[in-house]
C-alpha cells in the first residue's frame, strides 16, 4: 500500500512543478482568476467590483472532475475552502449530515452564502444551505469569493459567497449531451441536458438521477433534479427570462459507528423559480430579478437497536423570497459605479406528525423581512497602474434594525505582469428562525454575527502568462457569535463568541505545453478557538496529461490537523481520472470515462463516527449531439 507520506511528497512535487498555486488564477483554461476590471454578467452587480479574491471554476474543470456534486470540485480549486463529506451517499441534513462549507475557517451556521444565478439558497427555518441540491449537470461556471460578500448580498455572506451560474444553449438549433456512470456500492448516475437557440430565443433543460447503496449498511441514497430556463433577447440591449428547478432526495443515516441508528432518513423537496429583465449598453449594465425558493422536509429521527421506533415524523416548511435590482454605469473614464437594492423575506414552520394519528405538535409560523441598498465604485488611475475600490451597504431587518457594511481596497500594478492588492471588508450573518424563535435556547433579541477581514495579495505572471503564482495573507476578527449558554438554569442563545483567524494561501498554475498542465494550492489557517471542519493545513495538487484523444488527471489532497467532534484527523488522498474521445465517422461523438478515488485505500473520517469509503471506482460514457 502506498503510504500517506508518499502522497504528500507527490503533492509537493506537483506543486514544485507548477512553481506555486491557485486563488485568482489563469487556471490552465479551466479555472479562471477574475481580473478586477473584467465584467461577467450575472443576476447581480459584477463581482469584478469586489476588492476580494474571486476564483471562477468553469465548465471544463467541472466536467474533467467527473463529479455529480459541485462541492468536491470547489474544495480542490479554492485554496481556503473545506467541505465535510460522508461518502457516496449524499450529504444529508439533520444528525450525521455533511456538506458544511468553511472558507478560511468561517462557515458553519450558514456563514458562506450559496446562490444560483444570484438567488440566495438556504432553508428559511434553519438557515443552512442544502448541499445535495448543488449538482454539476446544469452549471456553466461558479464564482467563489473568499472573504465577506455582505456588501453585495447582505446577510449570510459573512465568510464568502458561492454563486452558481447555470448553463444556456451555446449554438444555434438543438444541442445536448447525456452522461451515464456506474461504480462501487451500486452507485449509478444518469444525466441529460438539452438546449435550443434560435436568434433571440434561448431554452435549456437538464435532469439527473443518482442513487447509491452507500459504503455502510443502512446508508442508501437517491436524488432527482430537474432544471429549466428560457430567455429572449428583445433587442441588442434588453433580455427577459425565467428559470426553475426541482430537487428531491432521500438519504438514510445509519448513525455513527459508535452509536448505530435504525430507520433514520430524511426526505427533502426543494424548488426555486425566478424571472428577470436585464439591460446591456455600452456604458450601463443592470437588471431586476424576483425569486422564490421553497422547501418541504420529512425526517424520521431513527432509534437505536434497543429502543422502539419513533412515534412521530419531524416536518418542516420553509421559503426564501425576494427581489433584487442593480445598475452599473461608467460615469467617466476608467470608472465603474454600481448601485443596487434588495428585499427578501424568509421563514417557515416545523411540526411533529404523529404516526398513530394523534394531534400534531406545531411551532409558530415565523418570518423575517430584510431590505438593503448598496453603492460601490472602482476607479482606475495613472494609466491603470492603480485601481481604488470602495463601497457601503445599509441593511435593515425587521428583527435587529440597521447594519452598515463598508468595504474598500486597492490594486497596485507596478509592472504589467504583477499585482499587489489590499482589501478590507465587513461581513455579517442574521440569526436564523430556529435561533430566534424555536426550541428552548431560542432568543428573539439576538443580533447579527459580525467579522472584519483584512487581506494582502501578491501575484505574478511569468512565461507569457503560462505561469501564474499568488500569495495571499489574511487576518479575520469575528465577534458577536451566537452561542448557547445556561442562563437562570436554562439554555439560551446569546451573542458572546469571538474568534481570530489568520493565515496565508499560495497558489499556482502552469500551462507547461499543449499536452501538460499542472496546478497546486496550499492553505494554512491559525485560529485562537477550536474549529470543527476547518483544517490547519490543506495541500492540493493536480497534474494533467492530454495527448490527442486521451486525457489523464492525477489529483492529490493532503489534510493535516482537521478537528472533528472528538478527534484530530490527518490524511492524504490520491485520485486518478481518465477519458478517451471515441469519434467514429457518422456517429454521435462519445467520451469514455473512468475514475478511481482514494487509490491507496486511506482510512479517515471527516465527521466523527462516519468513516469515509476506501478505494472506489466509477466508469461510464458521455455523448454529445
Amino acid at each position: 500500500m502506498t503510504s500517506p507520506k508518499f502522497i504528500t511528497l507527490l503533492t509537493v512535487l506537483t506543486a514544485v512543478s507548477a512553481n506555486a498555486s491557485e486563488t485568482e488564477i489563469q487556471y490552465a483554461a479551466d479555472t479562471v482568476g477574475l481580473k478586477e476590471v473584467q465584467v461577467i454578467e450575472t443576476a447581480k452587480a459584477p463581482v469584478a467590483l469586489l476588492p476580494l479574491d474571486v476564483t471562477v471554476v468553469n465548465e471544463q474543470t467541472i466536467q474533467k472532475s467527473a463529479q455529480s456534486n459541485l462541492l468536491p470540485v470547489l474544495q480542490n480549486h479554492v485554496p481556503g475552502m473545506f467541505v465535510t463529506e460522508r461518502g457516496m451517499s449524499g450529504y444529508g441534513v439533520s444528525g450525521g449530515a455533511a456538506g458544511s462549507v468553511n472558507i478560511r475557517g468561517v462557515g458553519q451556521g450558514n456563514k458562506v452564502l450559496f446562490l444560483i444565478d444570484g438567488q440566495p439558497q438556504w432553508a428559511g427555518v434553519f438557515g443552512h444551505s442544502l448541499p445535495d441540491t448543488y449538482v454539476t449537470n446544469d452549471v456553466e461556471r461558479v464564482e467563489v469569493v473568499s472573504g465577506p460578500s455582505s456588501l453585495l448580498y447582505g446577510s449570510g455572506a459573512m465568510g464568502g459567497s458561492v454563486n452558481i451560474i447555470t448553463k444556456r444553449a451555446t449554438r444555434e438549433g438543438i444541442s445536448g449531451a447525456a452522461n451515464l456512470m456506474w461504480g462501487s456500492y451500486g452507485t449509478q448516475k444518469y444525466a441529460v441536458k438539452l438546449g435550443y437557440k434560435n436568434r433571440g430565443l434561448n431554452a435549456f433543460v437538464a435532469a439527473n438521477y443518482e442513487r447509491s447503496d452507500g459504503h455502510r449498511s443502512r446508508m442508501s441514497y437517491w436524488l432527482a433534479n430537474q432544471f429549466a430556463s428560457i430567455s429572449y433577447d428583445i433587442n441588442r440591449n434588453w433580455q427577459v427570462g425565467a428559470n426553475a428547478s426541482l430537487t428531491e432526495t432521500k438519504p438514510h443515516n445509519p448513525g455513527s459507528v459508535y452509536e448505530p441508528l435504525f430507520d433514520m432518513w430524511t426526505k427533502v423537496f426543494r424548488s426555486t423559480a425566478s424571472i428577470y429583465v436585464k439591460n446591456h449598453y455600452e456604458k450601463s449594465t443592470g437588471g431586476i430579478q424576483a425569486y422564490y425558493n421553497y422547501g418541504r422536509h420529512h425526517l424520521d429521527d431513527g432509534h437505536t437497536a434497543d429502543e422502539p421506533a419513533t412515534a412521530y415524523l419531524f416536518n418542516s416548511k420553509d421559503y426564501n423570497a425576494g427581489i433584487t435590482a442593480y445598475q452599473t454605469v461608467k460615469p467617466w473614464t476608467d470608472n465603474d459605479l454600481s448601485l443596487g437594492i434588495d428585499y427578501k423575506q424568509w421563514g417557515g414552520k416545523t411540526w411533529n406528525e404523529m404516526k398513530d394519528g394523534s394531534p400534531n405538535t406545531w411551532t409558530p409560523d415565523k418570518h423575517v423581512d430584510e431590505i438593503g441598498a448598496y453603492v460601490m465604485t472602482q476607479q482606475a488611475l495613472f494609466d491603470d497602474m492603480l485601481s481604488v475600490n470602495a463601497g457601503v451597504r445599509l441593511e435593515h431587518s425587521s428583527q435587529f434594525g440597521n447594519e452598515w457594511v463598508p468595504q474598500a481596497g486597492f490594486i497596485f500594478r507596478p509592472l504589467a505582469d504583477s499585482k499587489i492588492k489590499f482589501s478590507y471588508g465587513k461581513g455579517f450573518r442574521s440569526p436564523n428562525i430556529r435561533e430566534l424563535y424555536m426550541y428552548p435556547p431560542h432568543n428573539p433579541d439576538l443580533k447579527p454575527e459580525r467579522m472584519n477581514n483584512f487581506e494582502v495579495e501578491l501575484r505574478q505572471y511569468l512565461l507569457e502568462s503560462r505561469l501564474n503564482i499568488g500569495l495571499s495573507l489574511y487576518y479575520i476578527n469575528g465577534e458577536n457569535l451566537i452561542q448557547t449558554v445556561r442562563t437562570d438554569g436554562r439554555p439560551l442563545n446569546v451573542n458572546t463568541g469571538k474568534f481570530i483567524n489568520k493565515g496565508f494561501e499560495v497558489d499556482a498554475t502552469f500551462n507547461i505545453n499543449s499536452e501538460w498542465s499542472a496546478t497546486a494550492n496550499y492553505a494554512y489557517l491559525h485560529t485562537d478557538t477550536r474549529l470543527i471542519a476547518a483544517p490547519k493545513n490543506k495541500l492540493f495538487g493536480e497534474l494533467t496529461y492530454h495527448p490527442g484523444k486521451w486525457s489523464f488527471t492525477l489529483e492529490s489532497l493532503s489534510i493535516w490537523a482537521l478537528q472533528t467532534e472528538q478527534t484530530e484527523e490527518s490524511y492524504s488522498l490520491l485520485n486518478l481520472r481518465a477519458s478517451y474521445d471515441l469519434d467514429i465517422r457518422g456517429f454521435i461523438p462519445v467520451t469514455l470515462m473512468a475514475k478511481v478515488d482514494n487509490i491507496t485505500d486511506a482510512k479517515y473520517q471527516i465527521n466523527y463516527g462516519f468513516p469515509m469509503p476506501g478505494t472506489t471506482f466509477m466508469a461510464g460514457f458521455n455523448l454529445k449531439f
